[in-house]
């Protein structure tokens, strides 16, 4: 199925460029916020390890923008040998061209020594829980914070206070060993994840010494709370549960949702959520005995089930205990459900632009399987996608017209399934409405499946839902008439059991995506192993004359690494601001 539709308020956002102007960052600039990267060696879980940080630890500070507002973060790579990226995960195409952070996508990385000052601007109707990362290798293990876009008004849902859970995983290698080991020949497994840190912390009960510790969410007795979870791990999929409290979800990725009551968390790499969770009164607490609970977080669809804890503690003259891990888990094992929360959460307010069926005009369906021989490698079909390839960023060579868009966009027309195997990339118009299915299939070799949690920069999707075996419209059509789906920036693609046949379908997930930003936007898994291992995709979304009206010619700073846009000791960067 193929056609394009324009509409007044698409041809209105193409006409209206972006008024920028050229200015040095000089002595006399203050930057918003600043962020430092650096690697050094660092302490989690009761282990040191060469890690790469954000302002000296890690998570890094929460960052706090509001939406419409601009916002400059000065990111310097303080590192001597490594490039790096900052890339604001969930804040879509509400930035500048380049700040995106994606290498080899939208931005030459920033050199060793040298700075970039991002130009971040969140949409009106985006305040939610969002986070930021590194965009290179496997930094994002460990260089990531909170980042929380706050609204201009009052948040639609009454609470005291709120409090920013954000999970991550510990591995005993490090970077380089764990990239070096992925992409060798005879291929080398990174390992299971350590330790699932809460906030940077965890302990372990074979931890006997150490001064390492459980982390502590803190809150008063009858109060009210927003806890904003974040889904930074690098490899593991979790559920979360919160001893003797229930949760009424009321945020997912940034959108609000109507509240949708559970007892527990299922989170993926690269998920945010929003709970409120009202606190025990004095005299239920006294009741029960005890002023803290565990919150108790498992891995799932790993080789080995992790079970790790943190503490929910209600304030009083006795401090937490931090030390002791309980023997067995207070509640009991969680285990995968397949399809969670599909169909079942819906926006707060009803969104009329969800693009129907009769809307969309290329179905683009993308086969995931993993190829196994002694070097081991993601394909979508067919290809791989990793940072060395293309030699220099799409978005450089499209303005420096090194990049032909109308041929691509032929060339994935003509062979019938939207991609082109020449760039690697799925190109779309200004105007298309693209309906995306992931389908998940059995490894080449043994039939062997994983999940997958795809992450999508650019623009959220609606998530149109998941399901077993092969992609099927029409059934899926039917169970969407009695919803509405939410719109996301990362969803999850299911596995429904661990082997099947070769090639064969098991799983997938659909999304709708309307194409109103001229950009080059990466749609990944987010699990950085698999991502190493060449699980990326990159979509164009308009053409040369699309992008160049979107945002005015470039300067030629941003067109080189290590360019005049990138400052460093010796010089202040030449800086196009894009935005009043």
């Amino acid at each position: 199925m193929y056609r394009v539709q324009t509409s007044l308020t698409l041809l209105l956002s193409l006409a209206t460029a972006i008024a920028g102007s050229v200015v040095h960052h000089d002595d006399s600039f203050q930057p918003d916020h600043i962020l430092r990267v650096t690697a050094q060696n660092y302490t989690e879980a009761c282990t040191t390890r060469y890690s790469v940080l954000v302002n000296g630890t890690s998570p890094g500070p929460e960052l706090r923008l509001t939406e419409g507002q601009v916002s400059w973060i000065r990111v310097y790579n303080d590192m001597k040998d490594d490039n790096t990226t900052i890339h604001w995960h969930g804040l879509t195409a509400f930035t500048a061209p380049f700040s995106d952070g994606t290498p080899a996508a939208s931005q030459w990385p920033i050199p060793a020594g040298h700075f970039f000052d991002y130009e971040v601007k969140p949409g009106i109707g985006t305040a939610g829980t969002y986070f930021y990362h590194s965009h290179v290798g496997f930094q994002a293990v460990t260089a990531k914070g909170p980042l929380i876009v706050d609204s201009n008004d009052d948040p639609p849902f009454g609470y005291h206070e709120e409090r920013t859970i954000m999970l991550s995983d510990f591995f005993n290698e490090t970077d380089k060993k764990i990239i070096d080991g992925l992409t060798s020949s005879p291929f080398k497994w990174s390992g299971e994840t350590s330790a699932i840190l809460v906030n940077g912390q965890s302990r372990q009960r074979t931890n006997s010494t150490g001064s390492c510790q459980l982390a502590s969410i803190c809150i008063e007795p009858g109060l009210s709370y927003r806890l904003r979870f974040i889904g930074a791990t690098a490899l593991s999929f979790l559920s979360l549960s919160i001893e003797s409290h229930d949760l009424s979800i009321i945020e997912a990725d940034g959108h609000y949702t109507k509240p949708l009551n559970t007892s527990f968390l299922q989170i993926g790499s690269g998920q945010r959520y929003s709970v409120l969770l009202k606190a025990k009164s004095e005299a239920v607490l006294k009741r029960a005995g005890k002023r803290q609970f565990y919150i108790q977080i498992t891995t799932l669809e790993r080789p080995k089930t992790l079970t790790n804890y943190a503490v929910l503690h209600y304030s009083s003259g006795t401090p937490a205990d931090l030390t002791t891990v309980p023997l067995s888990p207070p509640l009991p094992t969680a285990k995968t459900v397949q399809g969670w929360l599909d169909h079942k959460l819906e926006c707060l307010h009803p969104d009329h632009a969800f693009p129907t069926l009769n809307e969309v005009t290329r179905r683009i369906i993308i086969d995931v399987h993993q190829n196994v021989s002694d070097h081991v490698i993601w394909l979508q079909n067919g290809y791989d996608w990793v940072q060395s390839f293309p030699q220099s960023p799409y978005l450089v060579d499209i303005y420096t017209g090194r990049l032909d868009t109308g041929g691509l966009y032929q060339r994935a027309i003509s062979q019938g399934h939207g991609f082109d195997n020449i760039t690697r990339t799925f190109p779309a118009r200004i105007g298309e409405v693209l309906e995306i299915v992931w389908q998940n299939r059995g490894t080449f070799t043994n039939g062997g499946l994983d999940v997958h949690p795809f992450h999508a920069h650019g623009r959220h999707f609606y998530d149109i839902g998941g399901g077993d075996g092969e992609y099927n419209a029409t059934s899926n059509e039917e169970r969407l008439k009695s919803s509405r789906p939410i719109q996301r920036d990362t969803s999850m693609l299911y596995r429904y059991r661990e082997k099947t046949t070769p090639l064969a379908p098991s799983g997938w997930r659909a999304w709708r995506v309307r194409v109103t930003e001229a950009g080059v936007w990466m749609f990944h898994c987010h699990v950085l192993q698999h991502m190493v291992m060449g699980m990326q995709t990159v979509f164009i979304f308009g053409d040369r004359n699309d992008v160049m009206a979107q945002s005015d010619p470039v300067d030629a700073g941003y067109l080189t690494y290590g360019g005049s846009a990138y400052g460093n000791t010796t010089h202040s960067p030449v800086v196009r601001q894009y935005f009043d």
